[in-house]
């Protein structure tokens, strides 16, 4: 696992934890969105960096 994919899923991981957090405050909408969409996003590029596909 190379460096990058790592930090993407620490960075993905952190948003998650970000969303379960402002969820449980209530915060709107729109920004736990944006904050999902995000963390999805690592988490994705995390994966598709990885060097298990070639």
């Amino acid at each position: 696992m190379s460096g990058i994919s790592t930090l993407l899923f620490f960075v993905g991981l952190f948003l998650l934890g970000g969303v379960y957090s402002f969820v449980k405050q209530k915060q709107s909408k729109s920004l736990i969105t944006l904050l999902s969409i995000g963390a999805g996003m690592c988490l994705i590029a995390g994966v598709v960096r990885l060097e298990v596909w070639n």
